[in-house]
């Protein structure tokens, strides 16, 4: 049996591959508009598909949904094919599963607000120092309550609460300002028009079936429709990150496998990293260096290198860098920033082949042996075998129905939760106020009857307290405990 040599890039001085073995290690596909960034994902895709290893992706442009159908013969094609020697090239679709946060292209896909965390929720909305710190308190609150949030309903009901008790709240939480909670709702309220209500909620996406195999064994290709995503960059961005959080906290320790469990492309990865704060960028740097030990590999797609912070940047040890522009100082920058990351070759100078590459060419470095980055070659990149362009909505729909996941994800849910025990709370509240205040219509008590004693002291938490513990059995008997990210670590 002939060994696997590895994933088939292209061909430069010589044919350069991708070995799965090290294909965890991360990388990036970086390149000006049109210049076949989006080619070079779909092969590596289809590459690790073949290998039996999932991959998840975002579709920015509609374009990858090709991917679930075979390609057809083209001369351009079977130039390239004949050029870089590649003589078995033939023509397949590949085992695709559509998703969809709106439920309109693919599988509805949901998170709980529980899931998704202060840290990243603070992040969506664009919230100030103060504000992220209310946000803290408030899930705090929850957490020390048995409290679910699963959707913004629960959120807003907890947000009210806690501004009508900021006072009694402020020993124990710290200072809860009417204006921030005021300035929460309000971008709450955008949140929802943006389409998050129907993100935030159940039945939550179960990671493992992100992490499967089709019945011929390739491995799923996970395609997320994000053109009416990218409407909402702010949105699109967290929920990616949300994703890549969970992963790394549900998964267990491989260390260095045969190939990846998954592999992670992040699509317009600058809409991560814009007006992040720093301690956000120092999370999502800590998850990519030790994600690698779960078997999962971080690829992301950009068009100018400088996009990505430098920490980050310098563990992207796999890279495909095709043509970038450099009509300005910023974008003379990018090109020598991205030749100085290549190991040289003595053929070239990088640094000029960069702004004369042509469509579907690319300066290609991959690691080698023990993690060693090869030297740089500029490639010619093998054609797709699947589709170049985008499915039909009858061929998506078909994909679809034929699915295993069809159907599993489409009802929302509405368990008990914060909402639902806050109204029962204020429930109980009235009718005990009803009663009293009906009592004291009836007059003075007889010796006979039993007193109602209440206590003026009692406290707000308190008051809340005896209203929840009845139900913690039943719904959450022991403490919420938060990961790296503010996710939910679950099991």
């Amino acid at each position: 049996m002939t060994a696997d040599p590895g994933i088939f890039i292209g061909k430069g001085s010589k044919p350069v591959y991708l070995q799965p073995k090290l294909a965890n290690r991360h990388g990036l596909i970086a390149g000006a508009t049109g210049t076949g960034k989006t080619a070079s994902l779909q092969i590596l895709a289809e590459g690790f598909s073949r290998r039996g290893v999932p991959v998840f992706m975002a579709d920015v442009k509609g374009d990858l949904s090709g991917i679930s159908q075979p390609g057809k013969s083209h001369p351009k094609l079977l130039e390239r094919a004949e050029t870089i020697g590649l003589t078995d090239y033939n023509f397949e679709a590949f085992p695709a599963v559509f998703w969809d946060l709106f439920g309109k292209k693919g599988h509805r896909i949901r998170a709980t607000v529980s899931d998704m965390g202060p840290l990243l929720l603070a992040r969506m909305l664009g919230l100030n120092d103060t504000q992220e710190g209310v946000l803290y308190a408030v899930f705090k609150m929850a957490d020390d309550q048995g409290m679910l949030l699963l959707d913004l309903k629960d959120l807003r009901a907890l947000l009210t609460f806690a501004g009508e008790n900021a006072k009694q709240l402020t020993l124990e939480y710290g200072n809860i300002p009417r204006a921030s909670i005021g300035a929460i709702q309000r971008r709450l309220l955008v949140l929802e028009q943006e389409g998050a209500r129907q993100f935030l909620g159940e039945p939550a996406l179960e990671l493992y079936d992100l992490i499967r195999t089709g019945s011929n064994g390739y491995g799923n290709i996970n395609i997320l429709a994000a053109d009416k995503l990218m409407q909402t960059p702010r949105l699109y961005a967290t929920f990616l990150l949300w994703l890549l959080s969970e992963l790394f906290e549900e998964l267990p320790e491989i260390g260095d496998p045969d190939k990846p469990r998954l592999v992670f492309f992040f699509d317009e990865a600058h809409l991560l990293f814009n007006d992040a704060p720093k301690a956000l960028i120092e999370k999502v740097e800590q998850v990519v260096r030790l994600i690698r030990s779960k078997g999962v590999g971080v690829y992301f797609v950009t068009q100018n290198p400088l996009d990505i912070p430098d920490a980050i940047l310098g563990q992207l040890g796999n890279r495909i860098q095709h043509a970038l522009r450099a009509f300005t100082p910023r974008e003379q920058k990018a090109v020598r920033a991205a030749a100085e990351t290549f190991r040289a070759n003595p053929a070239f100078s990088a640094a000029a082949a960069i702004k004369e590459l042509g469509v579907g060419e690319a300066l290609v470095s991959t690691l080698g042996g023990k993690g060693i980055p090869g030297i740089v070659e500029r490639t010619l990149i093998r054609p797709p075998a699947s589709r170049l362009g985008p499915a039909t909505m009858a061929e998506r729909k078909a994909v679809m129905e034929g699915s295993m996941f069809s159907g599993r994800y489409d009802q929302r849910l509405d368990r008990r939760s914060a909402y639902e025990m806050l109204k029962e709370r204020a429930e109980k509240a009235a009718a005990v106020e009803a009663d009293d205040a009906a009592a004291t219509r009836r007059g003075p008590r007889t010796e006979t009857a039993p007193k109602r004693r209440r206590s003026n002291r009692q406290g707000v938490m308190e008051a809340m307290v005896k209203s929840v513990v009845r139900s913690i059995g039943s719904s959450l008997g022991r403490r919420i405990a938060r990961g790296m990210l503010g996710s939910i670590l679950k099991g």
